[in-house]
């Protein structure tokens, strides 16, 4: 079957920079829509869908720390600006009429449930959407770690990272006319170059529980469906198997 998912559960991984359109900051309303109805159309095809997004359109923690702040603390604010666009995204999604459940690393049981695998694992089974919020709960690590970390503990078929461009390119293609893109990479690959997939924590995780990574445009509508279908353009990060 042409439209048949290669993927039955995913983790898709969005920084907080792609929720904010053209603006400079903050959340654009038409944007956080448009990727909540790739959602949809993914989950329409019946695959179980979870996501990690990043908070870098409201705060980033190593700019608070490169301006003197304690990286701890500014870490954990970082993780709380996480939970504004889970919450965002959340409420897009219903709006939708898809079921979606926030759980955050941070304990907040007054805007969301606190993160606990087998609810998690048990709200995917009834179709649920599943936001992680507050990246792993701790300071130090990036929300790409924390992505790879949910889509290990919720043995997840595929790891999707949305970007601005539709893969991984051995310069910035916005910036270098015919920059390369690679179809395939390994890990190893990644491991040694500066490709900038994800911080190296991030794709050892994936590396040790065999998850492979995709790179895809979030910018381009039905890219994401594309990619789980296996027919669009991306960059697979495997270990060749």
């Amino acid at each position: 079957m042409a439209d048949a998912p290669r993927y039955k559960r995913i983790l898709l991984k969005v920084s907080g920079e792609a929720l904010m359109g053209g603006g400079e900051f903050g959340l654009d309303d038409a944007t956080v829509s448009r990727i909540a109805e790739e959602v949809k159309a993914v989950r329409a095809m019946g695959v179980e869908v979870c996501l990690v997004i990043g908070g870098g359109n409201i705060y980033r923690g190593l700019a608070g720390a490169s301006h003197g702040m304690d990286r701890t603390a500014a870490d954990y604010m970082g993780m709380l600006a996480t939970v504004i666009n889970c919450l965002a995204l959340q409420n897009a999604l219903e709006r939708l009429g898809v079921h979606t459940r926030v759980q955050s690393a941070i304990t907040m049981v007054r805007v969301c449930e606190p993160y606990i695998r087998r609810r998690a694992l048990r709200h995917l089974e009834k179709g649920r959407v599943v936001i992680f919020a507050a990246g792993t709960g701790n300071p130090f690590f990036t929300t790409d770690t924390a992505a790879a970390l949910r889509a290990s503990e919720m043995e997840c078929d595929a790891l999707m990272k949305g970007t601005k461009v539709d893969g991984v390119y051995d310069a910035d293609p916005m910036k270098v006319p015919g920059a390369r893109r690679f179809e395939r990479l390994s890990y190893r690959d990644v491991l040694t170059r500066d490709l900038g997939v994800m911080d190296q924590a991030a794709i050892s995780l994936a590396k040790d529980n065999h998850i492979p990574i995709l790179v895809f445009s979030i910018v381009e509508p039905g890219a994401l469906a594309a990619a789980v279908r296996g027919d669009g353009k991306f960059t697979v990060v495997d270990d060749g198997n």
